[in-house]
């Protein structure tokens, strides 16, 4: 009897080129208008947005014709996402535009390489161990050199250059763990990946950061229950709520400050609650369709182009611009499973539920916590947030996603066929 085989399920194609037409109109016109709304046009700010724009036309350009792929929805919008953020951060802080762009070409430089990289299943595997020991030495060398700051522990400066050394970890822990649990589930196997999560989560409590701790934690649980429901996914799921308590245990006193402020700050609107009472407001005075960018509020408050930038486009934007960015965040989610329904095998699968669950949990964090429907952690909304590191390592997640889509992938098979006379 013949073995079933999995199908992908059939996506209606797209116009590409029209659909990145469009996009790159929306982000000219909000550029122009972001450039303009200060005393002064910031000409660094609308130029920086127009080298977003070209680089994704070559982009598009060309993987379309060099490598024939049709497949650009992901790409599409992470660059929409990545616009919208250089917009923001342009109205607000013109001189960081072009570091923002640069970051933005490096995490999509680390996207084709990384995709690249993830279409030799084989060569993965062997990897593993480098990947997981490297992400381990970045952790201790955070521990031994990073600076404080806003209480955290988790940046270091090396030749003036700034760097958060749990973003790129980010990446290795989804990849360590889908390569781990990808093979035969030994017991070893499982400690082994047990033993790297404890490092890597308990690295993150020594350095105080709790919000990229949860996020480390809620990702070890999905890469923990898309594994086959046998004992070693119990011993995995047993492992996980130990190191939920030990963050408990750590950040007792944290918490309950968080908690304390938690649902009460409007009772102390101009400290503890501040940040989320003025997010809050403007998202209330921009109503459905905004204020205009560059004549909000928020924007002159603590972080408007980190951890309060969902406020400041709320209020400027309009509140359906604001739904429309977090739908951004499900799409990839639902991309992910579509994806890993016909994926090659269970690398790519794990590899893409893990990396789109870790993108929507950590714009949850910080979109609830900013609205105080959740208690304030300080992440930064993937893509959108000013930041080198964390823009480098949301480029490289999606790259799982993108890895998943048996599309990517199409034109080595292609290739693979021409060499041999089109006989398998």
């Amino acid at each position: 009897m013949a073995s079933k085989i999995k199908k992908q399920p059939k996506i209606k194609p797209m116009n590409n080129f029209l659909m990145l037409f469009i996009l790159s109109a929306f982000q000219l016109v909000t550029g122009f208008i972001g450039a303009s709304c200060g005393e002064h046009f910031e000409v660094k700010a609308l130029l920086a947005l127009l080298c977003l724009v070209a680089t994704e036309w070559v982009y598009l350009i060309v993987f379309y014709t060099a490598f024939h792929r049709r497949n650009f929805e992901l790409e599409l919008i992470a660059f929409f996402l990545t616009g919208v953020g250089l917009v923001t951060i342009g109205s607000v802080y013109p001189d960081s535009a072009f570091k923002q762009y640069f970051m933005a070409l490096a995490g999509l430089i680390g996207f084709i390489i990384l995709v690249f990289l993830l279409g030799h299943v084989d060569l993965c595997m062997k990897l593993r161990p480098f990947v997981a020991g490297a992400a381990i030495l970045l952790l201790l060398i955070n521990l031994a050199i990073a600076g404080t700051t806003n209480g955290a522990r988790n940046w270091i400066s090396l030749g003036g250059i700034t760097l958060q050394p749990s973003e790129f970890v980010k990446v290795a822990f989804i990849f360590v763990g889908a390569a781990t649990l990808e093979k035969i589930q030994t017991s070893r196997n499982i400690i082994l990946y047990i033993v790297f999560s404890a490092g890597c989560v308990g690295s993150l409590i020594l350095m105080r950061d709790f919000g990229t701790a949860l996020i480390f934690f809620i990702t070890f649980l999905i890469i923990a229950f898309m594994t086959s429901g046998d004992i070693k996914t119990i011993i995995l799921a047993i492992a996980s709520a130990v190191m939920g308590g030990a963050i408990v245990l750590k950040y007792k006193s944290y918490v309950l400050r968080r908690f304390s402020v938690y649902r009460h700050v409007w009772d102390d609107p101009y400290k503890w609650g501040m940040q989320q009472t003025r997010v809050l407001v403007g998202i209330a005075s921009g109503g459905l369709f905004g204020v205009g960018i560059g004549n909000g509020y928020v924007r002159t408050y603590y972080a408007p182009v980190s951890d309060s930038i969902f406020g400041v486009i709320c209020e400027e934007w309009g509140l359906i611009f604001g739904i429309t960015l977090i739908l951004a965040f499900v799409a990839i989610a639902v991309s992910a499973l579509i994806n890993s329904i016909a994926s090659r095998s269970a690398f790519y699968s794990i590899a893409a539920i893990a990396g789109a669950g870790l993108l929507l949990f950590q714009c949850g964090l910080n979109v609830f916590g900013i609205t105080d429907i959740l208690p304030l952690t300080g992440v930064t909304v993937p893509f959108i947030s000013l930041g080198g590191s964390s823009m480098i390592s949301c480029w490289a997640i999606l790259a799982f996603i993108k890895a998943a889509d048996v599309r990517t992938y199409n034109y080595l098979g292609s290739r693979a066929k021409a060499e041999k006379g089109g006989v398998r």
